[in-house]
Order: C-alpha cells, then sequence, then structure tokens
C-alpha cells in the first residue's frame, strides 16, 4: 500500500519500523555472544532509539512496549535496563506488558507503537 512510511530493516524482508495513520511500530532483536539478560536488553533499547529515530521519532512518543522474554523469571534482571532507559517522567512512560516467549536466538525482543 503506498504511502505507508517505512524503515527498512537489516535483513531482507523485514522492516525495523512501519508507520500508519499516525503510528509507527518498531521491533528491536540483538543477537549476542552472551546469555546476560540485561545487556541484551539495553542493546534492544538502543536499537529501539535507532528506529523510532528513522521516523523523527523518540522513545517519548511511546505509547505501548511488548517485551518477549525468554525465561519470565528474568524480567527482574531486565527491569533494571527498562526503567533507566525509559526515565523518571511518567509523562512518557508507556504501556508496557511482558511476555515469555520461546524465541528463537536471544533472550529479549522489544516491540513498540510510537507516535509519529
Amino acid at each position: 500500500m503506498p504511502g505507508i512510511p517505512r524503515v527498512h530493516g537489516r535483513r531482507a524482508g523485514r522492516n525495523s519500523v512501519t508507520g500508519y495513520n499516525g503510528t509507527g511500530r518498531a521491533v528491536a532483536t540483538i543477537r549476542m555472544k552472551t546469555d546476560d539478560i540485561n545487556d541484551q536488553t539495553i542493546a534492544s533499547l538502543s536499537r529501539i532509539d535507532e528506529n523510532l529515530a528513522g521516523m523523527g521519532r523518540d522513545r517519548t512518543g511511546i505509547l505501548n512496549a511488548t517485551i518477549y522474554i525468554a525465561d519470565i523469571a528474568m524480567r527482574g534482571e531486565m527491569d533494571g535496563a527498562w526503567t533507566a532507559w525509559i526515565g523518571g517522567d511518567p509523562a512518557y512512560w508507556p504501556q508496557p506488558a511482558w511476555l515469555q516467549s520461546g524465541l528463537a536466538r536471544h533472550l529479549i525482543e522489544i516491540t513498540v507503537i510510537a507516535a509519529v
């Protein structure tokens, strides 16, 4: 469909951000040679920043975040990175949800919907 802004991802057949009707949807997954959920979370959130910047936006416009985590018991470990990244101003806090998921190659995947 023409007129839908898209920021192409790093692999064929994937977009990192797709916009429509005033919102943008972004995704971040990071392949890392570490099993440290904190490191993977920080890297994924950095990718979200990059992806949103591609649409001319930043994390303050995030409306919703879905965080897929390989083991929900690791949520506490990744939550510190999340809260540091999202900041202390409740005016910019999105609606997050954490879901345990059988991820193939990483411990965490984050999708967001942001106002663009």
